[in-house]
């Protein structure tokens, strides 16, 4: 014979057993969003034209270092250079040498903001999107896929890349 005070707490155990399995659970590749987004090419443009005006800079450095080197060795060589010449000449290489080293340094920390500031946006506009869709679709959660190991386990969901391309009407190209 079932109590009577049983029989509430079994229901509630039923209504809350069914409302879990009717929560939505989603994911989707956010760095292949953004890829996919016509704004990135832009960006991906703009980040290559940057990049090779301070690739050129720092090649420019590199030659000039090489005709400074060359010019040394040639007059070491020649015999013609003083001991206080030989050493000015080797301190004045080791100090282009190590500004052309600083150079390189600071000219991939420059890449990598404009790079930031340029996605930046992008990430922003792509989540933006896939927070209304999450919300207009009933997700509970949407995970992104794109990160390497970030779950152990996960049932069956829906990849949403379909419903934000349509939403940006972006087109698959056709697979060559």
């Amino acid at each position: 014979m079932i109590s009577k005070q049983f029989l509430p707490a079994l229901a509630i155990c039923l209504l809350c057993a069914s409302g879990l399995t009717a929560q939505k659970y989603g994911h989707l590749n956010l760095g292949n969003a953004v890829a996919m987004m016509p704004e990135t090419k832009a960006a991906d443009a703009q980040l290559k034209d940057y990049s090779e005006q301070l690739v050129a800079k720092g090649e420019e450095m590199v030659k000039k270092f090489q005709d400074n080197y060359n010019a040394f060795v040639k007059e070491y060589q020649a015999g013609t250079m003083t001991p206080l010449a030989q050493k000015n000449g080797e301190e004045a290489l080791q100090k282009e040498r190590a500004t052309i080293v600083a150079y390189d340094e600071e000219m991939k920390q420059k890449i990598e903001t404009k790079r930031q500031e340029l996605l930046l946006p992008i990430f922003e506009k792509v989540q933006a999107a896939v927070d209304e869709l999450a919300k207009e679709k009933g997700y509970l959660m949407v995970f992104d896929s794109s990160v390497f190991n970030t779950l152990l386990f996960a049932a069956e969901t829906d990849d949403l890349m379909p419903m934000l391309k349509a939403k940006f009407g972006i087109v698959d190209e056709p697979k060559k």
